[in-house]
């Protein structure tokens, strides 16, 4: 299904950054962009059925988007909940800025979920995504994770705090960067302050130093910008803030590569190893396969591929000559 929409100029909040700029730029050259932050927040998020016993490893579906004049694939891939990430992976060759108008784009809105104990809050890093297990839905955010200097740890979490509009008091650490880099010497910033990183809202874990919040500067998302903390677009974290309560269990996952099955048929979708730490993937997807005792259902040739590409999108792997597809 082929998709467009309808809005107005987008205003980008938040510090000066040489990204921002070449936004407000490429938005000129390209015309005024027709979203806002208003329509952004009207969003309503996916709710995928969590039927017990059911298959549900791959969830969504893939769509495609018709480029208009003025629209960037920041603003296309935030209205369909997307990071920057994963639209520049699903659309390799686009222009992020200023993408062709009539340009028809790949939206990658289908997931093979990743392997958790499938409760409360679940983000897979090289995917740069979060999954919140509910009792009978799957919510799913796109989020922005630390850079390689202050990578995003693996490990499990429970959520120990809310604060709607948080001050960020600044370790001394990242306030000796900023001392460094720009000569701010800043010890906190105050709640809802245009500066302020966190946004209008933060979840607190019990993984020390860390914590899932809102942004400043939503273009983030999807990428590896921050000091290791969870960043989400503002208008997901303020749904996710009221529906996880204190106490829900987390996990911190690194799965470059995730196998699942629907429909009797075995996907893998392949990411980027963003902080290397894994070797060769193919190898890490054929011992899931292993594991998962899904080995001999496989094309060989189309798990390559989708290895090399490393889309992530979910590619079915099945072989027909072999017998490919489970039993129902």
């Amino acid at each position: 299904m082929t998709t467009s929409f309808r809005g107005a100029r987008v205003r980008w909040c938040g510090a000066a950054s040489l990204l921002a700029a070449l936004l407000v730029t490429a938005g000129v050259a390209h015309g005024e962009s027709r979203w806002t932050e208003e329509s952004f927040a009207n969003r309503i998020p996916v709710r995928y059925p969590m039927a017990r016993g059911a298959d549900v490893s791959v969830i969504g579906s893939l769509d495609t988007y018709v480029v208009e004049e003025g629209d960037t694939m920041l603003d296309v891939g935030r209205h369909f909940d997307l990071g920057y990430n994963e639209m520049t992976s699903a659309n390799p060759g686009v222009d992020p800025w200023m993408p062709s108008p009539h340009e028809v784009l790949i939206i990658p809105t289908e997931f093979v979920l990743p392997e958790s104990r499938r409760q409360g809050v679940v983000v897979n890093i090289p995917e740069m995504r979060l999954y919140h297990f509910q009792a009978n839905a799957i919510v799913t955010y796109p989020v922005g994770l630390g850079r390689d200097d202050w990578r995003t740890p693996e490990g499990s979490f429970k959520i120990r705090g809310k604060t709607e509009n948080p001050t960020w008091v600044i370790p001394e650490s990242i306030r000796a960067e900023h001392i460094r880099e720009r000569d701010d010497p800043r010890t906190f910033i105050a709640g809802g302050d245009p500066d302020n990183p966190l946004g209008l809202f933060r979840l607190e874990l019990t993984l020390p130093l860390y914590a899932l919040h809102g942004s400043n500067m939503p273009w983030g998302v999807g990428m590896q910008v921050s000091h290791g903390c969870i960043r989400l677009y503002n208008e997901d974290i303020a749904i996710l803030f009221h529906e996880v309560q204190v106490g829900t269990p987390g996990e911190f996952v690194y799965e470059p590569v995730k196998v699942g099955t629907r429909n009797g048929q075995v996907y893998v979708e392949v990411h980027t190893d963003i902080y290397g730490l894994r070797g060769n993937l193919e190898d890490e997807a054929r011992q899931i396969l292993t594991r998962r005792g899904l080995a001999d259902r496989i094309d060989d040739a189309i798990l390559k591929r989708a290895v090399k590409d490393q889309s992530g999108l979910p590619v079915m792997i099945s072989s027909r000559d072999r017998g490919g597809a489970l039993e129902p």
